[in-house]
C-alpha cells in the first residue's frame, strides 16, 4: 500500500530536483513581473531592503517550517494539519492554503498569459528597432483591453499547466524545471549587464538601490513581506505540498535556504533590468502598475543587436518560468483530491483547472476588455486580498500552529533526520514563535493605511 501511494503521489527524483522545482515556483512571475512593480510603486531602493530582511528574517523561517510539516506528513496541506492534529479545527489552515492557491493562480495565470501574448508578438517583430516608450505603452494598453487576446492566452496557459500537472512529479514538474530555470538565469543576467549599459542607467540605479527611510511606513513594510511571501510560495500550501514530496534523508534548511536565495537574486536582477532601463528611455514612470515590464522589456530588445532572437527567447522562458510558479499552485488542490478524496491525478488537474479558468475570466476581463470588471479593478482587489492578506495570515496561522501546538521540539526532529547538526535551531525556534508571529501582526495592523 505504501509504495501504491508513492506511486500515486510521487517524489522528487534528488535534493537537486526539489531545490529547481521549489525554485522554480518561487521564480516567476512574482520576481520577473511583480516584484519591479512593487518595488516601483513603494520608493525603489528601502522597499528592496525591506524585502530582503523580511526574506531573511521571516520569509526563510516559514520556508522551513511548511517543508518540516510536509515531508513529516507526507500529504496535501489539509490532509497534513489532519494528520498532526487529528479530529481538530486546525486543517482549516490546509484548507485556507488551498483556497489562497488556487484565487492567486485564477489571475496569476492571466498575466502568465500576457508573457505568451509577449512571446508571439516578439516572434513576429511587432518589437523592432525604432519603439519608443509611446508606442510600447499604445501595445500593451490594447493588448491587455482585447478579451479575446487575454482569455485565448489565459486558456493557453492553465491547458499546458494542467496537462504538466497531470503527469505527475518526475514526469511532469521535475523534467520541466530542471532543464529551463538554469537558461532563464543566463539570460536575465545578460539582460541585466546590457541595461546597465544605457546612457542614464545610474540614475535608475539610484533609484533602485538607495534608499529614502522617510519612505518608511506601514503599507511599504506590508506589500514587502507580502511580496516576500508570494515570490517565496509561502502561505498558500505549496511549499507544504512540494515538502510531501522531499526524501527523509535530505537536508530541508540548505534545502530552504538555496531557493531562498535563487528566489531573491533573480528578483534583484529584475530590478536591475528594469529600472535603468526606465530611467534611460524616458516616458514610463516607475509606478506603472501590471504592465511595467511588458512596457519596459520591448525596449530593452529594440536596443540591443539581436533583440528580436533575444526578445524571443526572453519571453519564452518568461512563459515558461511563469508556468513553474502556476505548475506549483496548481498542484495544491489537486495533491488534495488526490490524498483526500482519491482521484485519479488527471481528473483532479482537469476538473480544478476547468473551475480555475472560469474563476479567473474576470481577471482577464479587467484590464479594459470589460467595462464592470476594469472599473472596480477586479485583478487588483483579488492581488490584495489573497496576496497582501491571505499569505501573511496563513503564514501567520503556520507559526502559531508549529510553536505552540504540535511543538518546535517535534518539528527540530523532523529537520535533524537530515541535518543531524541543525546551529539554527534556537534562532529558527524564536523566529517561528516570536518575531515571525509578532511581524505579521505588526503589518497586518498597518492594513488600514492601504485605503487611506
Amino acid at each position: 500500500m505504501e509504495n501504491q501511494d508513492l506511486i500515486q503521489r510521487g517524489a522528487w527524483g534528488s535534493k537537486v530536483a526539489f531545490v529547481f522545482a521549489a525554485s522554480g515556483s518561487a521564480i516567476g512571475l512574482g520576481n520577473i513581473w511583480r516584484f519591479p512593480m512593487v518595488v516601483g510603486q513603494n520608493g525603489g531602493a528601502l522597499f528592496v531592503l525591506v524585502y530582503i530582511l523580511a526574506v531573511a528574517l521571516i520569509g526563510f523561517s516559514v520556508m522551513l517550517a511548511e517543508l518540516v510539516i510536509g515531508r513529516y506528513t507526507k500529504k496535501n496541506p489539509a490532509g497534513a494539519f489532519k494528520f498532526i492534529k487529528p479530529g481538530s479545527l486546525w486543517k482549516l489552515i490546509g484548507y485556507f492554503g488551498i483556497l489562497t492557491a488556487m484565487c492567486i493562480l485564477s489571475y496569476y495565470t492571466v498575466i502568465a498569459g500576457w508573457s505568451a501574448g509577449y512571446l508571439v508578438k516578439t516572434a513576429t517583430g511587432s518589437f523592432k528597432t525604432g519603439m519608443t516608450s509611446e508606442l510600447s505603452d499604445k501595445l500593451f494598453t490594447e493588448f491587455s483591453a482585447d478579451p479575446l487576446q487575454t482569455i485565448l492566452f489565459f486558456l493557453v496557459m492553465i491547458t499546458i499547466t494542467t496537462f504538466i500537472v497531470s503527469k505527475g512529479i518526475k514526469g511532469g514538474i521535475e523534467r520541466w524545471t530542471k532543464i529551463l530555470m538554469p537558461i532563464l538565469f543566463i539570460l536575465i543576467i545578460y539582460l541585466a549587464i546590457r541595461a546597465l549599459m544605457l546612457p542614464g542607467a545610474k540614475q535608475g540605479i539610484t533609484f533602485y538601490l538607495k534608499p529614502d527611510f522617510s519612505l518608511l511606513s506601514g503599507k511599504l513594510v506590508l506589500f514587502a513581506l507580502g511580496q516576500a511571501f508570494f515570490s517565496l510560495s509561502l502561505g498558500m500550501g505549496i511549499m507544504v505540498t512540494y515538502g510531501s514530496y522531499i526524501s527523509k534523508s535530505d537536508n530541508l534548511v540548505s534545502s530552504a535556504g538555496w531557493v531562498c536565495f535563487f528566489d531573491t537574486l533573480i528578483a534583484f536582477f529584475a530590478g536591475i533590468i528594469i529600472f535603468p532601463t526606465l530611467f534611460a528611455i524616458p516616458g514610463i514612470a516607475p509606478t506603472a502598475g501590471p504592465g511595467l515590464v511588458f512596457k519596459v522589456l520591448p525596449l530593452i530588445f529594440s536596443k540591443i543587436p539581436g533583440g528580436a532572437l533575444f526578445g524571443t527567447l526572453f519571453f519564452l522562458l518568461f512563459s515558461i518560468a511563469a508556468l513553474t510558479s502556476t505548475i506549483s499552485l496548481l498542484e495544491v488542490p489537486v495533491a488534495y483530491f488526490v490524498d483526500e478524496r482519491s482521484w485519479s491525478r488527471y481528473k483532479a488537474a482537469i476538473l480544478v483547472g476547468l473551475f480555475v479558468f472560469c474563476l479567473g475570466i474576470p481577471s482577464a476581463l479587467s484590464s479594459g476588455g470589460m467595462a464592470f470588471f476594469t472599473k472596480i479593478d477586479f485583478m487588483g482587489k483579488m492581488d490584495f486580498i489573497f496576496l497582501s492578506l491571505f499569505l501573511p495570515i496563513g503564514a501567520l496561522l503556520i507559526c502559531v500552529f508549529l510553536g505552540y501546538v504540535w511543538g518546535m521540539k517535534n518539528a527540530t526532529q523532523e529537520v535533524l533526520s537530515g541535518n543531524p547538526l541543525f546551529k539554527l535551531r534556537a534562532l529558527w525556534s524564536f523566529s517561528i514563535k516570536f518575531l515571525s508571529p509578532i511581524a505579521i501582526l505588526i503589518i497586518l495592523y498597518f492594513i488600514k493605511t492601504i485605503s487611506e
